[in-house]
């Protein structure tokens, strides 16, 4: 590898756009060698892993979800076929010629027969009762979850060289291998062969290793596989293609008028939207680029001539200000109130411990003397059972939890004097009460904690004050 390509990502409903793809982002006005130098890590199409899994939102039961509950009101084998149908819905969709179709669908149909052979065999073994199917069947959640990766990158390598384009398939699933080297081993093999100057790659985003990749990133796998082989390759940029521009807020909320994209900043902004949930970047994945001295540029897929948002390590903006308004629009405040801690130590780390056992998000926390609070983005029925752990613990702790909207103000640089002042004001005036206030040190963000349902008028008045009046605004949002 020479060093002088880019690693580009994109994402699922990037994907589902086929043409937009094609034009905008594969091809987009190349030719020649012109369209080489460039390796494409790609995700599942928008909705696959939903139904291979479970639904990332409502948690509606995809393949696995039905394996593990062994429901017969909704049996695997259904959810199965469902995948296949809309792999095929899709594989029409793409392909105008039945030879290309037909090579498509016997792709999805060899994975999905090997799939459904492999269920079966486990269930007529857990029939038994005396089998533990627990490392079976996270072999199996992995095994599913690349079938998704697998299926986007093989038919748009078909589509592009239907289009002239040498595309390569690098299928990282490791699919009927029985060997699980780790992920660098994985990418390390499957790059080497590789003539970035004449092949256009196109990338599994699930890679399979030891320790599984789902086991270790859920849900972020594919991010992960793309900060890899960029780091790896020691890639000149690393690209992230989105539906839409990292913006200084949400344009359903503010307005796409009044949305500006952000231009550039830096990763420890980044950090702080994946902390928000509006992810820039997976955090390990963004480590990972950052560790390797390598920006991230993240571009709207539906606009082509613009160069989107840069995200370095050592960014910091010219003048202190704010970059983006966001936030939580629900979260548990999970409140230790303990009257003997003043002076103790060890309530914190149990408290830790509760809420890692129970997979709770800690968005943030604050304390004082003898009363703790974290604030969670976790479902009503984990925060039931962390309160109900720490009251068996602490039985003289009062301990509870209410649920309160969170909206950050976070910047490169936020140390504008009087910044905090302006918002409080702004909040005010909107007739929004103010829960509760975090600004750490770094001036990276300040975090103001309202009632739910006052998180939308609390970011429009936030961003109106800190950015939409701005005298140094940014570069305007372009329409997608």
């Amino acid at each position: 590898m020479t060093g002088l390509h880019s690693v580009e990502k994109i994402g699922g409903t990037s994907m589902a756009a086929t043409d937009t793809i094609l034009e905008n982002v594969l091809i987009a006005g190349r030719q020649g060698d012109d369209l080489y130098g460039r390796i494409f890590v790609v995700s599942a199409f928008a909705g696959i892993t939903d139904l291979l899994l479970e639904h990332k939102k409502s948690g509606e039961p995809g393949v696995f979800a039905s394996f593990l509950a062994d429901d017969p009101e909704k049996p695997w084998k259904a959810a199965l076929e469902r995948v296949g149908t809309e792999m095929r819905n899709r594989n029409a969709a793409m392909f105008a010629g039945s030879d290309r179709r037909a090579e498509a669908d016997r792709f999805v149909d060899e994975r999905l027969h090997a799939m459904s052979t492999c269920l079966e065999d486990l269930d007529r073994l857990r029939a038994h009762g005396h089998f533990r199917l627990s490392e079976p069947l996270a072999t199996v959640r992995e095994m599913l979850a690349g079938i998704g990766e697998a299926h986007s990158a093989h038919t748009t390598v078909l589509l592009l060289r239907d289009r002239g384009v040498n595309a390569v398939l690098v299928d990282l699933t490791g699919w009927a291998q029985s060997e699980m080297p780790t992920l660098d081993e994985r990418i390390a093999t499957a790059l080497e062969p590789l003539d970035l100057a004449t092949q256009m790659p196109i990338v599994t985003g699930y890679a399979g290793c030891a320790g599984g990749m789902i086991s270790r990133y859920d849900r972020g796998y594919t991010e992960m596989t793309f900060a890899r082989v960029a780091a790896l390759s020691k890639a000149s940029e690393a690209i992230i293609h989105k539906e839409f521009h990292l913006s200084s807020a949400d344009p359903k909320l503010v307005g796409p008028e009044r949305a500006r994209k952000i231009g550039r900043t830096n990763y420890d902004v980044a950090d702080q939207l994946a902390n928000m949930g509006m992810e820039a970047i997976h955090p390990r994945a963004g480590r990972e680029l950052r560790q390797a001295q390598i920006a991230l540029r993240v571009r709207n897929t539906f606009d082509r001539e613009d160069e989107g948002t840069l995200i370095c390590g050592d960014y910091v903006s010219d003048r202190p200000r704010v970059e983006i308004v966001t936030g939580h629009r629900s979260l548990f405040a999970l409140q230790f109130f303990e009257q003997d801690m003043v002076g103790e130590k060890g309530y914190d780390a149990a408290i830790l411990e509760a809420l890692t056992r129970h997979k709770a998000w800690i968005v943030s926390k604050s304390s004082n003397a003898n009363t703790i609070t974290h604030y969670l983005a976790a479902n009503a029925s984990v925060v039931r059972r962390v309160i109900e752990n720490l009251e068996g613990q602490y039985p003289g702790a009062a301990i509870s939890a209410r649920s309160v909207a969170m909206v950050s103000a976070i910047g490169s640089d936020i140390s504008a004097p009087g910044l905090v002042a302006r918002a409080m004001t702004a909040i005010t005036n909107a007739g929004i009460t103010v829960i509760g206030l975090q600004h750490q040190i770094r001036n990276v963000d300040v975090q103001f904690l309202v009632e739910t349902s006052d998180f939308e008028a609390a970011v429009r008045a936030l961003h109106d004050a800190l950015i939409d009046t701005a005298t140094d605004r940014p570069v305007e949002l372009q329409a997608a």
